[in-house]
């Protein structure tokens, strides 16, 4: 289960990332710490799919926003060989995961960009 998973818990995981406005302007704000969290229905997701929620997952999706927030993108796929991610960039928040299985069938819409992790 996700809440057995390093501590995740009823609190959201998170990793740094730096901080961008969601109107996509950096400034002095840019280089404050912004945190990735997934979004209850992901988290959800995520359990029910067997994707484990780890420290370095986390910071390759951190670093997937980052990336993003850089070429003015506000929601992509971010995804490897075995998972998917959906994230919305303005505010760091993945919205749903997917499994390898559950990607062949898809079509993925509304997305303005993809980050292989």
């Amino acid at each position: 289960m996700i809440d057995k998973i390093q501590g995740l818990g009823q609190s959201k995981q998170s990793v740094s990332a730096p901080q961008k406005k969601p109107d996509g302007k950096g400034g002095f704000g840019a280089m404050l710490q912004k945190q990735v969290d997934f979004s209850k229905h992901a988290r959800e997701r995520a359990e029910e799919r067997g994707i484990e929620l780890t420290p370095n997952l986390m910071e390759r999706l951190s670093n997937s926003v980052e990336k993003a927030q850089e070429k003015g993108a506000t929601n992509i796929l971010a995804f490897d060989d075995s998972r998917a991610f959906i994230i919305n960039i303005p505010y760091g928040r993945v919205i749903t995961t997917m499994s390898q299985e559950e990607m062949k069938e898809n079509i993925f819409t509304n997305i303005d960009g993809a980050v292989l992790l």
